[in-house]
């Protein structure tokens, strides 16, 4: 959530950013201004009208001393009215604030200054690849078609127990579920990252934090009667973890890591990029996440970014690294780096990571703080990254590595998944 001080100071600056992401509603910024400066002014009646309530207070005092019973019941009532008005002028206040609020929280996160203007993905810059690129066999199958073959998981059932979109994974696509998780897993926790496993629902208060609220409401699976939300990604309760605290400065960064089922329902969602585990609704996940001081945040996007990189290179894939363009950004985001491997099969890229640095975004609304050395309390800033999602690496895997022989996996998997091969 932006702060209402950085739009009182630099308006301008504020609507130049916004406009880099092609942020329909640019007027939000003058409304929150006007509402802003009419809140300032009623506080400012309400400080001088209780001002004089204290004078007359006093007042009171000196007429029943001098046994002015008559003036002092006068004073009274004069208080009794300004304290009515007062009374009146604070629900006034209490409206404004919460409209004022609300107004904010439609504001997306300001773009970086390195964030180019675009309208969609086709305006994203590439900044590394990386990998060979398979050659497959002439009878080559996408990974929908392999998973047939090598009964991975069986989508049918998932669809008939649940509904499309939520596969049900069996004997070496289970396993090989099992294996890259733990591989995930083992290699952030051995880079410094702490382990979590987080609940898989959410109050919407936590959901709010995050920024899944009130952005993505309709993203979000809801259970009605207990007002919780099936988690989008691990992020939203992992980073909400320090919600209200004012972190130790010893204890910075803080990394954490979580693997979770991942729940979205994706809505809109057709055609040929839903086929197979392009799109599902529920998918495995392991994320990472640090908490950091704001002058050392971008160093730390760097060293995140560097972090997904190297595990895409032990997994032998084909990869791209993509500085997303401020159309294609998230809501919460104020640099995001995408990841895509290459599915050789299907021919087309695959996203399969996002690594973001949310500033103050987030640390904003969950208040999440520290004391620098001077002493005072500032927001730390917030980044996340998939470390990786699921769907996508299984189907460049199976899409990449078949032959003749079945799947050969990439060696860092050998021993995770008890074979060098699926088949």
């Amino acid at each position: 959530m932006l702060s209402i001080n950085i739009i009182r100071q630099d308006p301008a600056l504020v609507k130049e950013r916004l406009a880099v992401r092609h942020f329909s509603k640019p007027e939000y910024v003058d409304e929150i201004l006007a509402l802003d400066e009419k809140l300032r002014k009623q506080k400012l009646e309400t400080e001088t009208m209780q001002a004089e309530v204290n004078r007359l207070s006093k007042q009171i005092g000196q007429f029943i001393g001098r046994g002015d019973a008559a003036g002092a019941e006068a004073i009274k009532q004069e208080v009794a009215a300004i304290k009515d008005t007062m009374q009146h002028g604070k629900a006034s206040l209490q409206e404004l604030e919460e409209t004022i609020q609300q107004k904010i929280l439609m504001l997306p996160n300001l773009p970086h200054v390195s964030v180019k203007a675009g309208t969609s993905a086709a305006d994203n810059e590439i900044v590394n690849t990386g990998g060979v690129m398979p050659q497959l066999p002439e009878n080559a199958q996408p990974h929908w078609e392999l998973i047939k073959t090598y009964q991975l998981i069986d989508f049918e059932t998932g669809a008939r127990l649940t509904g499309s979109g939520f596969p049900l994974y069996t004997g070496q696509g289970a396993k090989l579920q099992r294996a890259l998780i733990s591989f995930f897993l083992d290699y952030n926790t051995q880079a410094g990252y702490r382990e979590y496993l987080p609940p898989l629902m959410v109050n919407d208060k936590t959901a709010y934090g995050t920024g899944q609220l009130p952005d993505k409401e309709g993203q979000m699976y809801f259970m009605q009667e207990d007002g919780l939300y099936m988690i989008p990604t691990a992020e939203v309760p992992v980073t909400n973890v320090y919600s209200n605290t004012i972190v130790d400065a010893a204890q910075l960064p803080i990394k954490m890591t979580a693997y979770s089922p991942c729940f979205r329902r994706e809505a809109g969602s057709f055609g040929s990029d839903v086929r197979g585990l392009n799109r599902v609704h529920q998918f495995d996940k392991v994320e990472i996440i640090q908490l950091t001081t704001p002058e050392k945040s971008y160093d730390t996007l760097e060293e995140m970014v560097n972090h997904v990189e190297r595990l895409l290179q032990y997994l032998e894939l084909p990869y791209r690294i993509l500085r997303l363009c401020g159309g294609d950004m998230g809501f919460t985001s104020a640099l995001t780096y995408d990841f895509e491997v290459y599915s050789a099969a299907q021919e087309k890229w695959l996203e399969v990571s996002s690594v973001s640095n949310f500033e103050t975004f987030q640390t904003h609304r969950m208040k999440i703080r520290y004391k620098d050395e001077s002493g005072k309390t500032q927001l730390l800033h917030s980044l996340n990254g998939s470390s990786l999602a699921l769907p996508r690496i299984v189907a460049a895997l199976l899409e990449n590595n078949q032959d003749s022989g079945g799947i050969q996996l990439p060696k860092v998997l050998h021993s995770y998944f008890g074979s060098p091969k699926i088949g």
